[in-house]
Formats: structure tokens, sequence, C-alpha cells
């Protein structure tokens, strides 16, 4: 596969692949096909309803969605009228929808009717003081409150050319496409500002370099309020023509059944994902044979799921990717010439044109093998946190760097490990400790499913690491017998503090753990005691 044109802006992306192939089918959706030529037309129904109703270039609009349909129409929609999509999960509540719709200062709240364990309706017809910036809200499915607009009707909005192709001219690359809100794994959520032109820089360089075609299908499991949905699989999808198919949620029966029936050869997922489907007897038992690209990003794999991965998907590249909000989507991924053990120790190299570069606390360069901070530059990388200038600031420098808080280094040839969060590591007796090194060598203990580990306070020490596990299942490790193992593997001041066994860790809607959570836990628990 050579190289994908860049079409600029995200609705000719759309434009030129419904012309290219009308008929063929862009996504399947419970079962039923949606063309390449049905989303542009549905999204350019729903982008005249929008333009009737008098939304102009640069109104944001909120979507509370599964991964379905409605979904897709609108964030194409948006492309084509320059409005500003805020994606939100469908998980949010008063307190994030407060934060982020008033932060956004949205215009409108495209939403589910409700789910099965939410009325979105009873909810925001009540909430509505608390966001006076939304003035429309349009609801997916049956109900409604007086005033609010079903999105049936925008579907069946006639379409006003004239009207649309003056909107669609006046889109420009850099124009803000999408505000991503970070996971809150740190604190506060920070928009990340995504343009068209930033999130098809990542999106191409992914397609190019995953050699996406027609004959390709992929599962979007991913939420699409996420750039591992939207940019990871919906837009390098598109580029490279590939039928996605829409999991609505990540619900492991689901996702088995429709890898059963359409047999996708490309995956990609967070690696709990992997970890909770290779669970499934039913999964490990499919013909897996036909993938031949296998992804995990949005958190680091350890070595033992990397390992599983290769196992379940035999004939298949198993990559890492790396991307953040902030980089619009991937900028890191395994080079296909890698070897597998390349592969467990490293993230990959970057993608397209993307540079990396590492620093040191002073922001200082360091040399090839030295860890420091991860800094990326390139046009996927976004334009900074909207509406919050020092923060901006902060993490993107003056000549386009943007800082990433991960930590990591760059080898002589090139290849990325990363050694985790900046404000993950801690300080035990003088010396640096990553815990991300840590839970990688725990999660190859047989007895380990899951590991997350966070500094605490220790009078002695300054800090000292404590370390949450989940077991494998029938397996009742002790803390003695993990602790001894990791002894025999890494230097004293590595060894884990204290080990804590749980049946459960806090996950975002995507399934990092949240380690600031386990933070707040101990705070409030055993650290006002220590």
């Amino acid at each position: 596969m050579g190289k994908f044109a860049n079409p600029q802006v995200i609705w000719k992306a759309l434009d030129e692949a419904a012309k290219d192939m009308p008929d063929e089918g862009m996504y399947i959706y419970k079962g039923e096909k949606i063309s390449f030529r049905q989303v542009d037309d549905a999204s350019d129904h729903v982008a005249s309803g929008l333009l009737k109703l008098g939304f102009k270039k640069g109104d944001r609009i909120g979507i509370i969605a599964h991964n379905q349909p409605e979904w897709i129409y609108t964030y194409f929609a948006a492309a084509k009228i320059g409005a500003i999509i805020v994606a939100l999960n469908v998980r949010y509540r008063d307190t994030e929808l407060d934060y982020m719709l008033n932060q956004s200062g949205a215009r409108t709240v495209v939403c589910l009717s409700e789910t099965t364990d939410f009325n979105y309706v009873n909810f925001f017809e009540s909430f509505r003081p608390e966001i006076p910036t939304v003035t429309d809200f349009i609801f997916i499915g049956d109900g409604g409150f007086s005033g609010s607009i079903s999105f049936v009707s925008l579907l069946n909005t006639p379409v006003d050319r004239e009207l649309l192709d003056e909107a669609k001219a006046k889109v420009e690359p850099d124009d803000l496409l999408i505000i991503i809100y970070t996971s809150g794994t740190t604190g506060k959520p920070k928009g990340a500002a995504i343009s068209h032109k930033s999130q098809l820089a990542s999106a191409v360089a992914q397609a190019e370099h995953a050699k996406v075609t027609r004959e390709d299908s992929m599962l979007i499991v991913v939420p699409l309020n996420h750039v591992g949905g939207i940019t990871c699989a919906v837009l390098s999808s598109l580029i490279g023509r590939a039928t996605g198919i829409l999991i609505p949620q990540p619900d492991m029966n689901d996702i088995i059944k429709q890898a059963a029936t359409y047999k996708p050869n490309i995956y990609g997922g967070v690696p709990t994902l992997y970890s909770i489907l290779f669970m499934y007897q039913d999964f490990l038992s499919l013909d897996l044979s036909n993938v031949r690209v296998a992804i995990s990003g949005g958190s680091n794999a350890e070595p033992a799921l990397l390992t599983q991965i290769n196992e379940v998907f035999p004939n298949a590249m198993v990559m890492n990717l790396y991307g953040l909000s902030e980089t619009s989507g991937a900028v890191v991924l395994s080079p296909w010439g890698s070897n597998f053990e390349t592969t467990v120790r490293s993230i990959g190299k970057p993608i397209g044109d993307f540079e990396v570069m590492v620093v040191d606390a002073e922001g200082n360069k360091v040399s090839s093998g030295e860890t420091g901070e991860l800094c990326f530059r390139g046009d996927a990388v976004c334009r900074g946190y909207f509406r919050m200038p020092e923060e901006t600031d902060e993490a993107f420098d003056s000549e386009e760097w943007l800082h990433t808080g991960d930590m990591g280094y760059v080898d002589g040839e090139g290849y990325i490990t990363l050694k985790g969060r900046k404000k993950e590591m801690y300080l035990q007796g003088g010396f640096n400790v990553y815990p991300a090194e840590v839970e990688n060598l725990l999660t190859k203990h047989p007895k380990v499913l899951m590991a997350a580990g966070i500094g605490i306070p220790d009078p002695v020490l300054g800090e000292v690491g404590r370390y949450y596990i989940i077991p494998q299942p029938g397996t009742d490790p002790t803390e003695d017998e993990l602790k001894a193992y990791c002894r025999e593997h890494l230097a004293d001041y590595k060894v884990p503090k204290q080990i804590v066994f749980r049946e459960s860790l806090p996950l975002t809607p995507v399934g990092k753990i949240m380690k600031l959570t386990l933070k707040e836990e101990y705070e409030k628990t055993e650290g006002k005691n220590a």
C-alpha cells in the first residue's frame, strides 16, 4: 500500500470515499450494512437540519451516544458545517456533564433518550438551568420534553444543497472539529482541541502504517468519544476504505458474536479489553487465522499479555500503539520489521513524519538510551487545550513540541521504551521508580492478572511502592510470594513494600486503570493514619 492522499478536511475524506465506492459497506451495525453513500447522505441531512436551526461555524455540539450510526452522522455533519463536536461518554453523570458542557460552551446536546440504567430526557429536563449555553436538546430514540428535537427530524430534513455547499466551502484544515477531554487519570479534565488537520494527520499515518485496504474489516469497540475510537478506528478505516463493525457497547458476548459472523482481520483495543476477551473460551475457539494485524494501545501492555495476543492471533503482526488525545490519535506504532522481543519491550517508532524527543526535568534534550520525558512534534499534535491557556502553555512549547508527561527513552535504533507517567514516578530512598516496570514484571507471574502501582509517603525512604493486584482466577497468591518474585528480578529499591489484593480496580471508560483514584482512596483511609 502506497501513500494515501490527505484530503485536509474531513468532510472531503467522506465525499471522496462515497464517490469511489458508493455502495460498498462503510459500517455494519446490528447486522445491517451501511454504505459510504448512505453515511454521506445521512450526514448531509443532519447538517442541513443543523443549519436550519441556525448553527454556524464554531458552534459546539455535545454528543452522548454509543458506537452507533447517529454518532457517526453527527460527527460528519459537524465536519461539513464547521461545527465542533464535544465528545462525551454515556457513563458521564451530572458532575462531568456540568463541567464539560459549561467549559466548552456547548450550544446543543445530541443524546440518547435513555440507556438501560439512565433516563437522559428526565435528567436534562431538570438540568437545563445548570448548562445555560445549551439551547437545543436533540434526542436519539423515543421521548423528549417540550421544545426538544428528535434526531429523526434532522435525518428527515431536506438537503439544502446551496446552503450546505456554502458552509462546506468555509471549512479550513486548521478549524477545530472535536474536543476530547482527557480521561481524568491525573486530575481535572482538559479538552484537547483537535482540528481537521491534526486528526487526519494521525489517521492517514496509521492507515498507511497498518496497510489498510478495502479488503480489511475491523471491530470498532473503543468508545467514539475517545481518539482510539474516532481517529484510530473510524477515521483510519475511512482513509483505507475498510469496513468498520460498530460494537455499541463493550459487551464481550456481542464482540464474540460479531467476530464469529464477520471475521474481521484487524483487531484493536486497550490491554484490558484483550485481557477480558481472552477469558472467554468461545472467543479463543474461533478461527482467527485470517487476522493480519492485532493492535494494543491506550495504556501500557504487559509482556505476558502481548505474548498471549501473539499466541491467540497466530498469523497477525502484533503492534503496540501509542497516542494521546493531544496527538489526535496514534503517533507511534510497532514497525513491521520488529521481532516480537522488540515489540514486547518497546512501544515502537514514530509513524508518518512525526518526531520524538526526550528531555530532562529542565527541558534539555538527553542522549540516546537515557530516560526522560517523551515529547512529540508533527501535524497530529493538537492546538492545545480548549479555553485553558495556562495548561496549554505548560504542555505545548514554543517550538511546537508536546510534552506528554510520559517517561521513556529512545534507543540507538529509534525504538521508544515507555517507563510510565512522569507524575506516577516515585522516589524511594533517592532512586527513581517507574511503576510500569514493576507492573510488567508482576503480570508475568502466573498468579497475577492485573497490577497497578502508586507511590505512598514513607517517613524513612520518602516514598515506597504500594501495588494493587487482581489475581488470576482460581489462584491465591500471597504478599510474600510476590515480593520474593520481584526480588529475584528487580533491584531491591524497586521491590514493592506493600501489596494489596483486590477483586477489581477503578477504570476509566476506555479501560485505563485510574491511579489517581487509588491514591485518593489511600489518602482517605490508611494515608490519614500514616
